[in-house]
């Protein structure tokens, strides 16, 4: 499937990204070159540049793409920069991390989904990201340290795995609430202490589940 058949195109995205406020113009060029349509459900692929999140199997959503825009560009990724990421889904999100930095490593809880990235990622020729599947709260230590880490579910706090393989001055965003209503808020590790900078926007994201999350 390609976008051509779809109305509308990244650029679109593009324009609501720059309306939520995203200048970083290396994000916005990776919006411009990751056509969504191509990972959304395909029964979807119509509304793919909307701005708006879609659903995908197992109650999840994607993310609103000016949403991703602005987190992403919070992260202030530069092209050595290694990144984790909380919540794969179809792996629009991994395929913009992977333009702007130099390694991503995907965390899905679902192997249905994470099938779906990868083959989506593969397709589109994406070399420096690494989809798994598990438990997304408890983060991949074995790849630690990270530079930034890109949480995209919901929970009251930071989840100290997640802290503790943040590299330091490394940066974390992540939605804090109960799930529903939340507080999109980028942090920075200095020294052990991972402190708060800024409040990024206002969302509503689903639930993270985990050990160090949300009981299941």
């Amino acid at each position: 499937m390609t976008t051509s058949a779809q109305p509308g195109s990244p650029l679109d995205l593009v324009s609501a990204a720059r309306a939520a406020g995203v200048e970083d113009v290396r994000v916005l060029e990776a919006i411009a070159a990751v056509p969504r349509a191509e990972f959304v459900p395909r029964d979807l692929a119509v509304h793919a540049y909307h701005d708006r999140p879609l659903p995908i199997p197992h109650a999840q959503v994607t993310t609103q793409p000016s949403l991703v825009a602005g987190m992403v560009a919070a992260l202030e990724l530069s092209s050595s920069d290694r990144v984790l990421e909380i919540g794969t889904g179809f792996g629009w999100q991994t395929a913009l991390l992977a333009r702007l930095a130099v390694e991503v490593w995907s965390i899905e809880r679902w192997e249905d989904i994470a099938r779906v990235a990868r083959r989506q990622l593969e397709h589109h020729g994406v070399e420096n990201a690494t989809v798994i599947v598990g438990d997304g709260s408890t983060g991949i230590p074995e790849h630690a340290p990270y530079d930034a880490i890109l949480v995209a579910a919901a929970f009251p706090r930071v989840p100290a795995p997640l802290a503790e393989q943040l590299a330091d001055h490394g940066r974390l965003v992540q939605p804090i609430g109960l799930g529903g209503a939340e507080e999109v808020v980028l942090f920075e590790k200095r020294g052990r202490i991972l402190a708060r900078r800024r409040r990024v926007t206002l969302a509503h994201f689903v639930r993270l589940y985990g050990e160090h999350g949300f009981a299941p």
